[in-house]
């Protein structure tokens, strides 16, 4: 009985450590989808937050320029 309890338990002990590889690939995947939705949502709102109100300060001056007031 005990060998054959060894031989189960090696074969457990593979498949635990073939688990831990899949998980940690798993995760730099999770971890790098979500650095790069940041990078491609995030990052160009607030650019946007800063490139607006300069762009609509440029067009209200050139509006206001052309109407003469």
């Amino acid at each position: 009985m005990e060998p054959e309890l060894s031989a189960r338990l090696a074969a457990l002990e593979d498949k635990v450590q073939k688990i831990l590889v899949s998980v940690e690939k798993t995760r730099k995947y999770f971890l790098w989808t979500l650095i790069i939705s940041v990078a491609l949502v995030v990052l160009p709102a607030v650019g946007l937050a800063f490139a607006i109100p300069a762009f609509l300060t440029n067009y209200v001056g050139s509006i206001q320029n052309i109407s003469g007031v």
